[in-house]
C-alpha cells in the first residue's frame, strides 16, 4: 500500500529524515509512535504529498504521493491534527467535499452521525461546532469517504471519553480488507485495542514496524519485586517493577502499547534482533 525509500526530508538545516524506509501493508489500521517532534505529522504530510522530500521515494499503490494525481487525491482521506471547517452546512459540505471522492457514502456518513450523536447539529455552520463536534464531523465525514487510505493524525485530542469509544467502534465497523488506515498519536491508551501493526518513529528513524501477535510472541511482561539487570526495559510503580523480558516458551502474552514504546525507544536494536532470531 505505502512503501517508502532512502527518503531525506529537512526543515532548512534541521535533518528530520535520512534514509528512511517503511512499508505499510494493506489490510490494516497501523498505529504510528512516537514522542514529540519525532517527525509524525511531517510523515503523513510525506504520504499525502503535502510536503516533498529532498530524495527518496514515497507511493501509495504504486503511484508517487508527489505528483498528487486527481486519481491519488480521490483514494486517500487526510485528518490533520489542526484543521478548519468552512462556515458551511453540513448538507452544503456533502455536495461541495463529497463529490471530490468518488466511493463517498452519504448513507454510512449519516449512519456516522447519529453513531457519534451530531444529527440534531447539522442545521448548525459547521464553523460554529464545538472542537469536539467539528473533529467527529470529519473522522464521520472520513471513514465514509470510500477511499483505501486513510491518514489520522491525534484523531482523539478533542473528544471526550464516550466519544472515544464512540471513535473505535466506527472506525472497526468502516474497516475491510481493502482499506489501511494510519493513526499517529500519543494517546496510546485511545488506541491501545484498535492499532496492528505498530509503527515507532524515533530520531528520523523506523525502530520498528511489527504486528502485536509477532510482538507478545517474542516478548513477556511481568511485575516484580526487585529489578531484573537482565530485563530488556524495567520502569518502577507503586507494585513494583513492571519488567519486559524475553519470551523464551513463545506462548503469546499481552504488553501495552506505553509499555512496549518505552522497551523500543529503550532497547529497539535488541528487541528487533531478538524478534528476528539473530539474539
Amino acid at each position: 500500500m505505502v512503501n517508502i525509500e532512502n527518503l531525506n526530508f529537512r526543515y532548512g538545516k534541521n535533518v528530520l529524515f535520512s534514509d528512511l524506509r517503511m512499508n505499510v501493508k494493506e489490510g490494516n489500521i497501523y498505529g504510528l509512535l512516537g514522542k514529540n517532534g519525532a517527525g509524525k505529522s511531517t510523515l503523513l504530510k510525506i504520504i499525502s504529498g503535502m510536503l516533498y522530500p529532498e530524495k527518496g521515494l514515497c507511493t501509495v499503490k504504486n503511484v508517487s504521493s508527489f505528483k498528487r494525481q486527481p486519481s491519488f487525491l480521490e483514494d486517500l482521506y487526510y485528518l490533520p491534527e489542526e484543521f478548519y471547517l468552512p462556515p458551511l452546512k453540513s448538507s452544503e459540505y456533502e455536495v461541495l467535499v463529497g463529490g471530490l471522492y468518488p466511493r463517498f457514502d452519504q448513507v454510512k456518513f449519516h449512519e456516522y452521525l447519529r453513531e457519534f450523536e451530531l444529527e440534531a447539529d447539522m442545521e448548525k455552520r459547521l464553523s460554529k461546532l464545538s472542537l469536539g463536534q467539528k473533529k467527529k464531523y470529519l473522522l464521520a465525514f472520513g471513514l465514509a469517504s470510500g477511499t483505501s487510505l486513510l491518514l489520522l493524525d491525534e484523531p482523539t485530542n478533542g473528544l471526550d471519553i464516550p466519544s472515544k469509544r464512540q471513535f473505535r467502534r466506527l472506525v472497526s465497523m468502516a474497516m475491510s480488507d481493502n482499506r489501511t488506515i494510519i493513526i499517529s498519536t500519543h494517546q496510546v491508551k485511545d488506541v491501545e485495542n484498535l492499532i496492528d501493526p505498530v509503527i515507532i518513529l524515533d530520531e528520523g528513524k523506523i525502530l520498528f514496524n511489527e504486528s502485536m501477535e509477532v510482538i507478545n510472541r517474542n516478548l513477556k511482561v511481568t511485575v516484580e519485586k526487585e529489578e531484573n539487570p537482565a530485563a530488556l526495559y524495567s520502569e518502577e510503580g507503586l507494585s513494583g517493577f513492571t519488567t519486559v523480558t524475553r519470551n523464551d516458551r513463545g506462548d503469546e502474552g499481552e504488553i501495552d502499547l506505553e509499555i512496549l514504546f518505552n522497551t523500543i525507544v529503550a532497547s529497539g536494536s535488541t528487541v528487533k534482533k531478538l524478534i528476528n532470531g539473530e539474539v
